[in-house]
């Protein structure tokens, strides 16, 4: 095996496209899982673990970009305001993996049980990609995954990184597994507010062949906050029941499966659970925060 080491993001892609077979490497945690299992055996590999340009993130006006060599560690130190984006980057695996692992692993691996996953499609993230020779494409969460393990990267393009705007409202990401730590999502969900677009959003993993938004359930929540005169006042509660129709349409968008980590029922019903949770939390922080200012 042959292993190629960039140390700048133009010769990184410039590997890629002599190498469109090789397969992009950073912290390994989970190429090398599939190496080790003898699923995979690439002939040559691109370390991007030298690459300066990808393990940053700015702020670009509204928008905060988070480059794809961002490790999980560096995202908890550096980004807590990101609070969806911090759990989930705090869900993930151990300290050694959360120092290794980057979102631009997740995001190449294009698993539905990927933490972060949840978190770019609440917030609506474009997946910036490039090629060598200044070639650069942007594509919406929802493009860039296909299907499971499946993305629409081309051979020669690497992963940049991904870009949003930057929500004001409460956000949670939690998630259902088989045990309390390092462990495999057997359900996850991302809520956030928009107060500023009045939208309730959230996002499910591990439910579907990829991360999917629940638009019905999105609408029933926003609609019910604007009844209620929540999006102007939000000490306001919402009409009795409003978590629970909420939950009910966020497992109603899931189309879960059997399989060695859970039944489809149960993810369906965890999916049920978290959403109401996840509903209830942001409207009393709203109305916490509204009762001290």
């Amino acid at each position: 095996m042959d292993v190629l080491l960039p140390r700048a993001l133009e010769e990184a892609l410039e590997m890629k496209a002599a190498y469109p077979e090789a397969v992009p490497i950073a912290g390994g945690t989970d190429v090398m899982v599939e190496i080790n299992a003898g699923h995979l055996r690439p002939e040559t590999m691109i370390d991007l673990s030298r690459v300066p340009q990808l393990a940053t993130w700015r702020l670009e006006g509204g928008d905060l970009f988070v480059g794809a060599g961002m490790t999980y560690a560096r995202i908890l130190r550096e980004l807590p305001q990101v609070r969806a984006l911090a759990q989930a980057s705090r869900s993930v695996g151990s300290p050694q993996i959360r120092n290794r692992g980057t979102l631009g692993g997740n995001l190449g691996t294009a698993s539905p049980a990927g933490d972060t996953l949840p978190v770019l499609a609440v917030h609506d993230a474009e997946v910036l990609l490039a090629a060598a020779g200044g070639r650069a494409r942007v594509l919406r969460w929802n493009e860039f995954q296909t299907g499971v393990k499946r993305t629409a990267i081309a051979p020669d393009e690497l992963i940049i990184g991904a870009r949003w705007r930057v929500l004001l409202g409460p956000q949670s990401f939690s998630k259902v597994g088989t045990r309390s730590a390092m462990v495999i999502s057997v359900a996850s969900l991302c809520l956030a507010l928009d107060p500023v677009e009045r939208q309730v959003r959230v996002a499910l993993g591990s439910v579907a062949p990829t991360v999917i938004r629940a638009p019905d359930a999105e609408a029933l929540a926003a609609e019910a906050l604007a009844r209620a005169g929540a999006w102007d006042e939000p000490a306001a509660p919402p009409p009795d029941g409003t978590a629970e129709a909420f939950a009910e349409r966020v497992a109603a968008a899931a189309t879960p499966i059997d399989d060695v980590r859970g039944t489809a029922r149960y993810r369906r019903r965890a999916v049920e659970v978290l959403a109401r949770r996840a509903l209830s939390w942001a409207i009393d922080e709203r109305a916490d925060e509204a009762l001290v200012s």
